[in-house]
């Protein structure tokens, strides 16, 4: 009888433990859902929205690898390897102002395994037409070849600049700080110029004029452009001229380029370009800066070939030839990968 009475107690001692278990129990809780990327086309391919966000985001960039060749190039060699990487990261999202758009590149070049630098190449916003950053201005620009020396000695600035753009045409001033561009007449950095530009297409043309005023060397320069396309190929055409040495140009008083890129085949391009300056060099840069009173002329072949999708070779030989001063034969092979 005690036995029967201990078994009943205990079984309703269990009873009673098991369903205090029952009520406190632990339930896992329901996985938050996963917001997935999703792809933007508003902006063209490569974009995508920043999850939680409205914002588009495309990542870029390209792989590089060089071969520069020309006397003393590498030090006391005549030819020099360098390896090159940069990223783009291009962020966008609507505004009542229309698109607002920012920009960060980053770039790392490897001499050696020692020898390395890694720098911000450019970072800017734009809305509107207005941008403020650190970008490159329209004295960057050249024509297709690596014959033409149409462009500033430095062409990447801090600057804020109003572009307006319609169609097949664009018009803009810019002011740019030439913090790190050449001084001469004892000038000093900090230096500031203002530029303009404008350009666009007309079927099988297009045109660019470019103009920069150095105000503290109180000095100018005006650019033009423009390219054809003409049978199996494109010719471009340049001329450039110069008040005095200045930030903006300062190769030659004046100067004219011409190339002709021709379309061998859907992946190879052969481009022979050539170059004449007038009045070559700067003389006295420290005191009365001016131009020389020298010629020189330039003739050059680059060469484009596209192995696979995003992946090229280039190769190019120029030769420079001073009326006061030795003869030079420069180059490169670059293989690079896009992304």
């Amino acid at each position: 009888m005690n036995i029967k009475s201990l078994l009943l107690g205990s079984a309703a001692a269990l009873a009673v433990v098991s369903g205090a278990q029952a009520a406190d129990a632990i339930v896992a809780a329901e996985p938050e859902p996963v917001e997935y990327v999703r792809v933007c086309d508003a902006y063209g391919t490569g974009y995508f929205y920043i999850p939680g966000t409205e914002t588009c985001l495309k990542i870029e960039g390209y792989i590089r690898f060089q071969v520069n060749v020309g006397e003393d190039v590498g030090g006391d060699s005549d030819w020099d390897a360098v390896t090159r990487g940069q990223v783009q990261f291009t962020a966008k999202s609507d505004t009542e102002y229309g698109p607002l758009t920012g920009v960060i590149v980053m770039q790392f070049n490897a001499d050696n395994a020692t020898d390395q630098e890694a720098k911000l190449d450019s970072a800017y916003l734009d809305v509107a037409g207005f941008r403020a950053g650190l970008f490159y201005s329209w004295w960057d620009d050249g024509l297709s070849g690596e014959t033409d020396d149409i462009g500033s000695p430095v062409t990447l600035h801090n600057s804020i600049r109003y572009q307006y753009e319609t169609g097949d045409f664009y018009a803009g001033i810019s002011v740019d700080e030439l913090e790190d561009g050449p001084f001469y007449d004892g000038e000093t950095p900090n230096n500031v110029g203002v530029a303009v530009g404008l350009g666009g297409k007309a079927g099988a043309f297009s045109y660019q004029i470019t103009a920069g005023y150095d105000v503290d060397n109180e000095e100018g320069a005006v650019r033009a452009m423009g390219t054809v396309e003409i049978g199996p190929g494109t010719l471009g055409l340049a001329a450039v001229y110069s008040t005095g040495p200045n930030a903006y140009y300062n190769a030659a008083e004046w100067a004219v380029a011409a190339e002709y890129a021709i379309k061998a085949t859907d992946k190879l391009k052969i481009t022979p370009g050539v170059q004449y300056y007038g009045n070559y060099g700067v003389v006295n840069p420290t005191t009365d800066a001016d131009f020389s009173d020298n010629d020189a002329w330039k003739v050059g072949l680059t060469v484009d070939y596209q192995i696979v999708d995003n992946f090229y070779a280039k190769a190019s030989v120029q030769y420079l030839d001073p009326d006061d001063g030795d003869d030079s034969t420069t180059g490169y092979f670059r293989l690079q990968r896009s992304f």
